[in-house]
């Protein structure tokens, strides 16, 4: 079931792939202008676009806002698909490349790209490779997954593993991978205040596949040699914690990722970088508490505002 009221969505066919028939889904604010310079949001992992709030806050500051949700994720799950699987993020390239065609050529011609979490791993190697990415005129990162929230020996040992297993069973998957603290941190029928499709967003996650873990390890690597040529914002939380089960550290701080991984990967994106520590911030910053989200939206608006300020 879809929650969301004032958006609409446009399903996206795509060329088939290795599981068949593939989608993505558009999504677009009713309260898009098409005139005006505009936003397009990428999701996490175990994941689709869900935050209303985001897209208002982007509209009331004079932005047309629009989300991917990627394929086999959210809207754009069907039945014969394994939920979130990739064997390469480039995957995602198409569908994005196709949404950064449309919106340019509808809107005002400046078009800024957003992404969360894996969203902004994707969003990152895209600005290096993506056939369009010379018409985005700057990149936002909410909490970037740039690395495993591991010690080089569990990563190393992981990444053998993983090598191993995908290259002999493609779907091979660990059931439970991710733990449950932090979905129970932001539904409201836990901790949070959020609403959610938990078809879409379990509490428990989905299967995570070694064929994706592969997949992402190897977007990581790509990144040490970035050359992003657009300003870019980099956001994150003040601390991090490796929590298993929920507490009160889950509502403050990143129990995701860590953000001494963001901060050193991300400075080295591009030359145009700006670092935002977000106090008490949780991994999907504007899923955080709401002065908390407030001060991360002000910051990031006054960033794009001087940014645009630059353009005209």
């Amino acid at each position: 079931m879809d929650i969301l009221k004032d958006f609409t969505n446009q399903t996206i066919k795509l060329k088939p792939d290795y599981e068949g028939e593939v989608v993505a889904t558009l999504v677009s604010s009713k309260f898009n202008l098409g005139t005006r310079t505009s936003v397009l949001y990428l999701h996490g992992y175990v994941d689709y676009f869900f935050q209303a709030h985001v897209a208002e806050k982007f509209n009331a500051q004079g932005f047309d806002f629009y989300a991917l949700d990627l394929r086999k994720y959210g809207r754009s799950l069907l039945p014969h698909q394994h939920p979130n699987y990739c064997r390469d993020i480039s995957e995602y390239f198409e569908e994005i490349t196709i949404a950064i065609r449309q919106i340019h050529e509808s809107g005002s011609g400046k078009l800024f790209l957003m992404g969360h979490s894996t969203g902004g791993l994707i969003a990152s190697n895209y600005m290096n490779f993506g056939q369009e990415k010379n018409l985005i005129k700057g990149l936002i990162l909410n909490s970037p997954f740039f690395d495993f929230y591991q010690n080089n020996l569990q990563k190393t040992l992981v990444y053998l593993a993983a090598k191993v297993i995908a290259s002999i069973f493609p779907y091979a998957k660990v059931n439970g991978a991710l733990p449950t603290a932090y979905a129970k941190s932001l539904h409201k029928d836990f901790h949070g205040e959020w609403d959610y499709n938990l078809d879409w967003k379990p509490i428990t996650g989905f299967p995570t596949y070694f064929a994706w873990l592969l997949a992402i390890r190897s977007a990581h690597q790509k990144l040490a040699n970035s050359n992003i040529k657009v300003p870019v914002l980099v956001m994150y939380s003040s601390a991090s914690s490796n929590l298993s089960k929920f507490s009160e550290e889950a509502m403050v701080k990143d129990i995701v990722l860590d953000v001494t991984d963001i901060k050193r990967i991300g400075a080295k994106l591009g030359a145009q970088v700006t670092l935002l520590e977000i106090e008490n911030a949780q991994h999907d910053i504007f899923l955080s508490s709401k002065n908390v989200r407030e001060k991360a939206f002000n910051e990031m608006f006054a960033w794009l505002n001087k940014l645009e300020s630059k353009m005209d």
